[in-house]
């Protein structure tokens, strides 16, 4: 053994030189075979040593020495089994002794060391094994510590004071109103109305399992574990408050032209488009509820912006150009033949010119034939008379063509040609009209051809409000008589255009991000729902429609339409090889839409049961003027099929599924204002009393 005395062993004497080294009575030996040449070490102890914790030298078959290297030729003897040789003690060609303050052999890795090696961090491991279990058996079944939901502190509770905790203090918080903001719009979310609410045990239940990963449990103790609040949802309620938002943010780009006021132009400033990301709104509101967001902090959404093609420079080239001097006189119109003139006033001019954004970011000065023909078109009699066109005549359960007329005169269409190039020459200036026939736009002979000849569908609604039937009463007389060519997509909004105050529309109840109120042009849905019924039953296709987010008793269930001015429209397509013609009746309790042509298919519809039914929210609202109480309705689900059967045989041609999703309609309660906190110094100057904290009462 090389090093200091270990255990009692005593070092042996040095070897006199020239003299084989002196060695300790070997110890028995544990012989192994093994297929190396030299010997091995084993950290076992030898059974019976005296000395246990002494590498154990294991001797396997050796060859021979080589002649002239025993023992007579002055060569060292190989030491007994158990002892050490030249080279473990520093000889020749061996590792320098070991230092013997190190307790190990030459090579370091002594067998005292190799044991405090495992040892030590064997006795770590355990340590912290224990402490690891112990810590798992405290926590039991808590919520784990520094668990923090939506802000609030749960951890270390048990899952009903987590619960109880959050239900006081992250779910009013939740169900609070919340304001928006998307771009320079600012809004209102009503989360119960949206159908958005804190789900306690679901939340309880995502966060009360203690973490087995030890690194994990080790880190809680030092800081915090964040964790969204689970919450409950309904889509079509959330959707029904952001696309009422987004009729707010929404908006199409706005080109830089010009308007004519009377005789004076002014520039529009470029506005770019914008519209507000639907999906993402969503997204953010629900990712702030569940992060218990601030009441106060406003929610940012997302907007999408869309550039303008014609920049306000083109627009003041365009001014300069060709606006002015054309609004600088009025145009002489002579016959090629007589003495018959008309005058065309600047009046006339200004309400004919257009202004047409180009791709190219040019902004193009036109007339407007219709426009012209509108303000001058009595004029023109001097010249011969106007065109009339053929139009459709209902009469009972009938349908006939008035005949055209063709006019007389000048043709306003080949006139707008003519005077656009004159426009921009200084006073007077002179157009010599072309006389001639002027075709009827609507012939008797096209009349005809687009096989108007029967009722091909008839809806009729009924209404109470009268407010709401003077907006019904508007839209019918607008779009009565409306004339929809094969092919052709029929648009409710593009048909009627604004609906507003200047056009004979009221204010009347609407549905706002699903809570009543009052707006300008209420109750038109009730016309798309009407229009919507016809269309359904004429089968023709539906290219857009909307249904309401909440169901409204008067409508069939899943065959209905709602229609926002700008935002939100009515399409239909007439896909056959005949015309439509659009019958409107109003009565101040009904109306009816009738849909004339030819009819192609008889319709049925089947409805389905109603399903995944969805219990209303209760919520109270602060009386401000604007409240309006809801007595609440359940949300569902419905499937209503259309059904195309051949007119002649009957048989079954094809099927349309309609699926709608109907959300809970909230009930409101109205509740008055709280009363302002009283003012204890002034009752004091009025002449009454302070109110005094008392003493506490003595212990005991």
């Amino acid at each position: 053994m090389i090093g200091p005395p270990v255990d009692g062993d005593v070092a042996p004497p040095p070897a006199a030189p020239g003299q084989p080294p002196v060695t300790s009575p070997p110890a028995p030996v544990a012989e192994t075979t093994s297929p190396a040449d030299s010997p091995t070490i084993s950290d076992a102890p030898v059974a019976g040593s005296a000395v246990e914790d002494t590498a154990v030298v294991t001797r396997v078959d050796s060859p021979p020495p080589a002649p002239g290297t025993g023992p007579g030729d002055g060569a060292r003897p190989a030491p007994p089994a158990g002892s050490s040789s030249a080279a473990d003690q520093g000889g020749p060609g061996g590792p320098p002794p070991a230092d013997p303050s190190s307790g190990g052999d030459a090579s370091g890795e002594g067998p005292a060391w190799r044991r405090r090696r495992v040892l030590v961090p064997a006795a770590a491991l355990l340590a912290l094994g224990v402490l690891y279990g112990a810590d798992l058996a405290l926590a039991g079944g808590d919520v784990p510590r520094g668990t923090v939901v939506g802000g609030v502190d749960v951890g270390g509770l048990s899952p009903a004071a987590a619960a109880q905790r959050l239900e006081g203090d992250l779910a009013p918080k939740v169900a609070a109103d919340h304001p928006v903001v998307a771009d320079d719009v600012t809004g209102v979310l009503h989360p119960a109305t949206a159908g958005i609410a804190l789900d306690v045990p679901a939340t309880v239940d995502a966060v009360d399992d203690q973490p087995l990963n030890p690194w994990t449990r080790f880190t809680s103790l030092f800081g915090d574990r964040e964790v969204d609040a689970v919450l409950t949802g309904d889509e079509t309620a959330l959707a029904a408050q952001v696309d009422q938002l987004a009729a707010t943010v929404d908006r199409a780009p706005v080109d830089a032209t010009i308007t004519i006021n009377g005789t004076e132009p002014s520039i529009v400033e470029p506005v770019d488009g914008r519209t507000l990301d639907r999906a993402g709104a969503a997204e953010a509101i629900t990712a702030t509820l569940a992060a218990g967001g601030a009441v106060d902090e406003p929610i940012e959404l997302p907007v999408d912006v869309t550039e303008v093609q014609v920049q306000a420079e083109e627009a003041e080239r365009v001014l300069q150009e060709t606006v002015t001097p054309a609004l600088s006189a009025p145009v002489t119109v002579v016959g090629p033949d007589g003495p018959e003139s008309v005058e065309i006033p600047v009046t006339a001019i200004a309400a004919s010119l257009t202004f047409t954004p180009q791709e190219d970011g040019t902004l193009a000065a036109g007339i407007d034939p219709a426009a012209l023909q509108a303000e001058v078109g009595e004029d023109f009699g001097v010249f011969g008379s106007p065109a009339q066109d053929a139009r459709f005549e209902v009469s009972g359960d009938t349908i006939a063509i008035v005949p055209s007329v063709d006019g007389q005169g000048i043709n306003p269409v080949e006139l707008a040609d003519q005077l656009l190039p004159v426009l921009s020459e200084p006073a007077p200036r002179t157009v010599t009209g072309v006389l001639g026939p002027v075709p009827a736009s609507l012939t008797t002979e096209q009349a005809q051809a687009l096989g108007i000849t029967e009722k091909v569908s008839s809806f009729t609604t009924e209404f109470t409000n009268q407010a709401s039937g003077t907006n019904i009463r508007v839209v019918a007389e607008e779009v009565d008589g409306a004339l929809v060519r094969p092919g052709e997509t029929f648009s409710l909004n593009g048909y009627t255009g604004p609906r507003g105050t200047a056009q004979g529309y009221v204010p009347a109840a609407v549905i706002s991000g699903g809570e009543l109120s009052q707006a300008v042009g209420g109750g038109i849905s009730q016309f798309a729902t009407t229009m919507f019924n016809a269309v359904f039953f004429a089968g023709l296709e539906d290219v857009y429609h909307k249904p309401h987010s909440f169901y409204i008793s008067r409508y069939p269930a899943g065959r209905e339409a709602t229609v926002y001015e700008g935002q939100i429209d009515l399409k239909w397509r007439n896909d056959t090889d005949t015309g439509i013609y659009v019958q409107t009746e109003w009565t101040p309790s009904s109306l009816t839409v009738t849909f004339w042509g030819t009819k192609y298919y008889d319709i049925e519809s089947i409805s389905s049961a109603r399903r995944n039914i969805r219990e209303p929210a209760v919520q109270e609202k602060v009386d401000d003027g604007n409240c309006i109480p809801q007595s609440g309705a359940r949300g569902f689900d419905i499937t209503v099929t259309r059904v195309f059967r051949d007119l002649a045989s009957e048989a079954e041609l094809r099927r349309e599924d309609f699926d709608t999703r109907y959300a809970a309609e909230a009930i409101i309660t109205c509740v008055p204002p709280p009363e302002p906190p009283a003012d204890p110094a002034a009752d004091a100057a009025a002449g009454g009393t302070v109110p005094t904290t008392p003493p506490p009462a003595p212990a005991g």
